[in-house]
């Protein structure tokens, strides 16, 4: 039988909560479904991963040139959104960079546990999604985005990475779709 994870990107109260650094509607809006998909996945066996951004207090990141500061330690703002019921047996791996491959143990957790297939849900598309997405094609993993459980601040922007994830990098399914094709990888066959 196939191992598979779902891989849940950047969740965090900055982005979630209406006060958060990097809020946007449309992810606080996609909570329902991703806590539906974490209910599914878990009752379906599957690992379950948290990425979590994350910048030190005080330290200089050359990430956060370019980007607003956001998920920084100690401001509640890098703590899951409480919605979505972080377990004990779920993995958090904190991030600095945009992919939750760059600098962080995710492959070794993965391989370690013989996941071949993952499945991706998380904000923002554009940006730590996609870059999740594409090292995970790049290391050999069978990708697979969840088209309800993704989201950035552009509903054009985020259609346009969808589209790209799918020709290029792996496979966007929809909500309803879920629950068959994590039983199909768990059987070891293509979705």
């Amino acid at each position: 039988m196939n191992k598979v994870a779902l891989i849940v990107v950047d969740m965090q109260k900055d982005g979630s909560n209406p006060d958060g650094l990097t809020y946007y509607p449309q992810i606080n809006a996609m909570l329902p479904n991703i806590s539906r998909v974490i209910e599914t996945a878990r009752e379906e066996d599957a690992m379950v991963i948290f990425l979590q951004h994350c910048y030190r207090a005080g330290k200089f990141d050359k990430n956060l040139i370019k980007m607003r500061p956001c998920c920084i330690e100690g401001t509640g703002g890098e703590e899951i959104d409480p919605r979505l019921d972080v377990r004990p047996e779920d993995y958090q791996i904190k991030k600095r960079r945009y992919s939750g491959f760059f600098g962080t143990d995710l492959d070794l957790v993965l391989r370690e546990n013989d996941v071949r297939t993952v499945f991706i849900v998380g904000a923002k598309t554009n940006c730590c999604v996609r870059s999740t997405v594409t090292d995970a094609y790049y290391l050999d993993y069978n990708v697979v985005v969840i088209r309800e459980c993704v989201a950035t601040n552009d509903d054009v922007v985020n259609e346009v990475h969808l589209t790209d994830i799918h020709k290029y990098f792996g496979r966007v399914i929809s909500l309803d779709e879920f629950t068959d094709a994590l039983r199909t990888a768990k059987k070891g066959n293509d979705i």
